[in-house]
């Protein structure tokens, strides 16, 4: 048993443990003597569904290692809607100890329809658990006593049996927890290390490794010689053509992150976890702060999207639910990497939802799954925007990209000369 599983199980009644549910998130913890009273509203989303001989179960996912844990649990999720049964409902889990850094696991809860369901959900489990996987396993069962909403949570292979008492939302999002340098990264060095420890696994991380700058960040601090221009947004906001009427305009070279080098392997990571997903956009942008730091010296830089891109979206997708859930504002979430180029100015286009789901169908182009993600999840959209709006060091300045493509380059070629002096 690895020290981290000690450690996990040594404080498992400490814990809290959340279930998203038909777009909610339900927190419960666990009592030692009995089982939990009250709460009713918030056991009947988790177990309301479930008939009176099924059971509930819920699959934790740790070992000491973030990359494997990562993986394991990424791929868990398509075996169990490979192996189990149809009517078995599957819901993302966290566990988590209140405000304690890196505490956070993931895993699924599952909730059986019925007892036949149960059966062969049960008899899964314990085949995967006899494999020896990093995985925390619990049943849950209707307690005998009088009241049909009363559960336990059951720990296999341990004699823990705990009451459930619902509890309410806490203070600050569990996914906060864990996001440095597992979902944003903050510096060369921690993405970096990422790569070097999947590269035996993935031939392709020791691809991107040999592209990396030898400097690391270290270089790209020193100020450039010509403005550094960065130009963040969704999707159909016009920052193509906004980008390529600077160019004209100043003189400018136009680079992009992640950078061309990049694009054979994009496809590859976008569909790894996100430890692995984010660790390659953000060596991206280190890649691309080399480029500027070379391209600068000649002439301005126009860049299409840059770290805001990287952070907004990793924030958004880990902390699910409303605005309200993100990092508080002035968060050190929201802190620019220490060791990477800081821009002259970030311009960030913004466009009312439905002109910009019009100009996407009029573009007639794929949607990337984020993009996807966009357009049906207004929360989503809400969250990215918000963490655009909250990253400081330097902040976008945001210009509303509904007027036509000559107003807003107008509009930006004076924030341009008041800022950068150009």
């Amino acid at each position: 048993m690895s020290r981290r599983t000690m450690a996990l199980l040594s404080r498992w009644s400490s814990r809290v443990f959340s279930v998203d549910v038909d777009g909610e998130t339900v927190y419960f913890k666990i009592h030692d003597n009995q089982p939990g009273k009250g709460g009713k509203e918030e056991v009947q989303r988790l177990f309301g569904t479930v008939h009176k001989d099924a059971k509930c179960y819920s699959l934790l996912v740790s070992t000491g290692d973030k990359i494997h844990t990562a993986r394991f649990h990424w791929e868990l999720k398509d075996k169990l809607l490979k192996d189990l049964p149809a009517q078995c409902r599957l819901s993302p889990m966290r566990s988590f100890l209140p405000n304690v850094k890196d505490s956070l696991v993931h895993g699924y809860f599952l909730q059986a329809a019925c007892q036949e369901s149960s059966v062969t959900t049960e008899r899964l489990l314990r085949q995967w658990l006899q494999l020896d996987d990093p995985l925390f396993v619990c049943s849950y069962l209707r307690d005998n006593e009088e009241g049909a909403l009363r559960w336990t949570q059951h720990l296999w292979n341990h004699e823990h049996k705990h009451g459930i008492v619902p509890l309410q939302a806490p203070q600050y999002h569990p996914a906060t927890l864990n996001l440095i340098d597992s979902d944003v990264f903050y510096s060369f060095q921690a993405a970096r290390d990422v790569f070097d420890k999947c590269a035996d696994i993935i031939p392709e991380a020791a691809s991107v490794l040999e592209l990396l700058p030898c400097g690391g960040g270290v270089e790209a601090r020193s100020e450039p010689d010509f403005p550094v221009i960065v130009l963040e947004g969704l999707d159909a906001t016009g920052k193509t053509t906004l980008t390529e009427s600077l160019r004209d305009t100043l003189g400018a070279t136009i680079l992009r992150s992640p950078p061309q080098c990049l694009s054979p392997w994009r496809a590859r990571f976008d569909h790894e976890p996100p430890i692995l997903r984010r660790a390659f956009y953000a060596l991206g942008n280190y890649i691309t702060a080399q480029q500027i730091s070379h391209q600068s010296s000649k002439t301005p830089v126009i860049i299409d999207r840059f770290w805001h891109s990287t952070a907004a979206y990793a924030i958004a997708t880990a902390v699910s639910g409303p605005v309200c859930d993100l990092p508080a504002e002035g968060s050190e979430l929201y802190r620019w990497p220490s060791d990477l180029l800081q821009p002259s100015l970030v311009v960030l286009l913004t466009l009312d939802p439905e002109e910009r789901k019009r100009r996407l169908r009029d573009r007639g182009q794929g949607e990337t799954e984020e993009e996807h993600e966009l357009d049906c999840n207004q929360l989503f959209r809400l969250r990215v925007e918000e963490a655009y709006r909250r990253i400081s060091g330097p902040t976008c300045i945001r210009v509303d990209a509904s007027s036509s493509a000559e107003q807003v380059l107008q509009q930006v070629l004076l924030l341009i000369k008041g800022k950068c002096h150009l």
